[in-house]
């Protein structure tokens, strides 16, 4: 019988893996690997200061291009499940949907993808001689440490090469057939401690107010945009995360003021180009002053190409629509995919991803089982 995406896609739903647990879920995936005959290996790492992850890699095939698709069955936390209207790791369907935390980012997809994989199978077992692998991490919602970053690091030690990758993230906006992701901007988090010099409100020039310089150098950098768009990027953006004081006394001027800002950059910056260009505009203001710049990934694009043609003329066989390409959003495990192989990321309607009631249409769910299906097909007929 023919793996079924929903019956899989419950079954992964119904392990409460929010990051960095994994409550099960790598086991019920390379059981279902397994069985297609995926050869499965798990592998876990752990870095100092952050809690063990376990990965998978599953590869089916020794020989020829290595097609790979990558995912993530870590979740966020469901919040308050009085708030659902189903428990949120009961994977309750009702009125057409699938209810359930993470079934949209992203063990719909994953499950899809397997399902896939069975109907390619079913078709060209025996002449098969390529590969096809899954890399599938439970560290994406969480620092990222021990997920992706790892196992391509491993990957790499053990000799194994990606060609070609799909990335299962939820990216369609309002129906499948949407959008495709060909890139993700990069993202930089500033960390702003200005010092100054307590004292009496009643008595401003016995003191030195950083809250004042603070909020001048904050109104410098967001008083312009940081740049405009560019061929496949939209314009960079600086946005303000939170500012702390600390003071409890309305007659007291703190010593010290901060503030957490995030930057969403595009190509015509690197971390460490926004890291000069901060330094020098706080400069400006004179006065003690310290900042901490972490950067979670660089800009990337895959030139549009061979892998988001594939899924294009996929998603409109099946649904009709031809995907825009776009490089909205947030940052994904594609940023550390894109060094090895060109990747690009497409997966089910994002809407409810992160919310009460997170759910996948049924419908949808075959519609991307029957893409990826169609994806594999053309790939491996020699059309990538």
């Amino acid at each position: 019988m023919s793996l079924d995406p929903v019956t899989l896609a419950q079954a992964l739903v119904r392990c409460p893996s929010v990051t960095p647990h994994d409550a099960g879920a790598l086991s019920v995936l390379a059981e279902a690997a397994e069985a297609l005959g995926f050869t499965c290996r798990r592998l876990d790492f752990a870095a100092p200061g952050t809690a063990p992850v376990a990965n998978l890699y599953a590869r089916l095939g020794t020989g020829g291009r290595n097609f790979c698709f990558a995912g993530h069955t870590d979740v966020v936390p469901a919040g308050e499940a009085e708030h659902w209207t189903s428990p949120p790791f009961a994977a309750t369907i009702r009125d057409g949907r699938l209810i359930g935390r993470g079934i949209v980012d992203m063990k719909g997809a994953i499950a899809c993808f397997v399902a896939a994989v069975d109907r390619f199978l079913a078709a060209r077992r025996e002449a098969f001689t390529e590969s096809i692998s899954l890399l599938v991490t439970g560290d994406e919602e969480g620092v990222a440490i021990n997920g992706t970053r790892r196992v391509l690091e491993w990957l790499a030690e053990e000799g194994e090469r990606l060609d070609l990758c799909i990335v299962g993230e939820p990216t369609n906006a309002e129906r499948i057939g949407d959008m495709i992701k060909i890139g993700r901007r990069g993202s930089l988090t500033g960390r702003l401690a200005v010092e100054g010099k307590a004292g009496h409100t009643a008595y401003p020039h016995l003191a030195d107010n950083p809250v004042h310089r603070l909020v001048s150098i904050l109104a410098d950098l967001i008083q312009q945009p940081l740049d405009a768009p560019t061929e496949h990027f939209e314009a960079s953006t600086l946005q303000v995360a939170t500012v702390d004081v600390g003071n409890p006394a309305t007659n007291v001027i703190p010593g010290q003021a901060e503030a957490v800002f995030n930057i969403r950059f595009n190509d015509r910056w690197t971390g460490a180009s926004l890291d000069k260009w901060l330094r020098e505009r706080i400069g400006r203001h004179g006065g003690s002053w310290t900042l901490d710049v972490a950067v979670s990934g660089e800009a990337f694009l895959t030139p549009p190409g061979a892998v988001a043609q594939l899924i294009a003329d996929a998603a409109e066989t099946v649904t009709g629509r031809r995907p825009m390409l776009s490089t909205t959003g947030g940052t994904s495990d594609a940023r550390f995919i894109q060094r090895a192989c060109p990747v690009a990321e497409f997966g089910l309607v994002g809407r409810t991803m992160h919310q009460v009631d997170e759910a996948a249409d049924v419908a949808d769910l075959e519609a991307l089982t029957e893409i990826y299906r169609r994806v594999l097909d053309s790939y491996f007929a020699g059309g990538a």
